[in-house]
């Protein structure tokens, strides 16, 4: 018969990811039980939407089967007090000096449930156009393993270090940018991290990158509810984010997946904008829709946001964006969906969770 003290120091063995350190001394465990051959405990998320729980929980229930393989574990899910996550967190920790200087108005995250729909050309497009209404713009590029806004901007050179810490480039308009493909040896080495390593970069790039005065900060999430787009919604006072899909049913469907993330986070969404809906024919001007018919309104309506616009696959913004000279696109369709987004942004930033 295995005791309760043994089951603890089984778990203390699972680590979570993210964190960095054991479940039991995160304060995860709770109500451990056991009754003849059954183990029960309550795990204690920071939240719901992690996309590490499972993973978690089978390192758990393999953990203790390890005492005695004809145990039956159970495991019930649930979710820290506000109270519990700020004493977890330490909240009350001093904040790096850059992030006490910086001074921002709008942070915006840009999100699409798969990859290649264009979201981070959408989040490019995004700071283009609010620069040239003469905002303050920085980007933020959260895509670690996938990231290409350096690139659309024909930037190279590395971040400087100033006293308050990073200086982020600036593109030819003076948009500023931080992007872990600034500071590689070469645009085409590859980032490979796990979990953990990610959120702490983005971390920085947002704690401790001197944006000084900023209108608007516009961060390029990677695709899918991974857990760097959870740290970005854990972490960062965001006030909205904007979604991105294209034509095809697979697309909204996985991007209802994301918007779902948001939700249960509590971040508002700012609205839903379909890329590549159509392409016009250079000859006669037909509209023809590579991807099938637009399924937007219906994932719109799903997800419970605004449809804001579709968009053409046009082949001159994918030669700008190949050329590093995205800020001469003239997108004028884009222009009413960026004062549909600036129209729909709530004042207020949601708090996070943890900083």
């Amino acid at each position: 018969m295995v005791t309760r003290e043994q089951v603890i120091g089984a778990l203390r063995g699972v680590m979570d990811p993210e964190l960095g350190r054991n479940i039991v001394d995160l304060g995860m465990v709770r109500d451990v039980a056991i009754v003849d051959n059954q183990v029960s405990f309550t795990f204690a998320l920071t939240t719901m939407a992690c996309p590490l729980r499972g993973e978690m929980v089978k390192h758990a229930k393999e953990a203790i089967a390890k005492l005695d393989n004809d145990l039956e574990v159970n495991v019930t899910l649930s979710e820290m007090t506000d109270e519990e996550k700020k004493k977890l967190f330490n909240q009350e920790a001093e904040q790096p000096l850059a992030e006490r200087m910086n001074e921002i108005g709008h942070t915006v995250a840009v999100m699409s449930g798969k990859g290649g729909v264009g979201k981070s050309s959408m989040a490019a497009l995004l700071a283009v156009t609010l620069r040239r209404q003469g905002l303050r713009v920085g980007i933020l590029d959260a895509d670690i393993t996938g990231p290409s806004i350096p690139k659309m901007f024909g930037l190279s050179d590395r971040p400087q270090v100033g006293p308050l810490g990073l200086i982020p480039a600036e593109t030819k308009t003076g948009i500023k940018v931080m992007s872990i493909n600034l500071l590689l040896q070469s645009e085409g080495q590859a980032v490979i991290w796990r979990g953990p390593l990610i959120s702490g970069a983005i971390r920085q790039f947002w704690s401790e990158v001197f944006w000084r005065d900023l209108d608007y900060l516009v961060i390029d999430l990677p695709p899918g509810t991974s857990d760097a787009s959870l740290t970005v919604m854990q972490s960062i006072p965001l006030n909205g984010v904007l979604m991105v899909t294209s034509p095809q049913t697979l697309a909204g469907m996985v991007v209802q997946k994301a918007a779902q993330m948001a939700l249960q986070l509590k971040i508002p969404l700012l609205g839903l904008v379909e890329n590549m809906s159509y392409a016009v024919c250079p000859k006669c001007g037909e509209r023809i829709e590579i991807f099938g018919p637009s399924q937007a309104g219906a994932t719109a309506a799903n997800i419970g946001a605004p449809l804001l616009g579709h968009l053409p696959l046009d082949p001159e913004l994918a030669r700008l964006c190949d050329a590093g000279e995205i800020e001469q696109y003239r997108a004028e369709t884009f222009e009413g969906i960026v004062e549909a987004i600036v129209s729909a942004m709530p004042e207020t930033k949601i708090k996070p969770v943890f900083q």
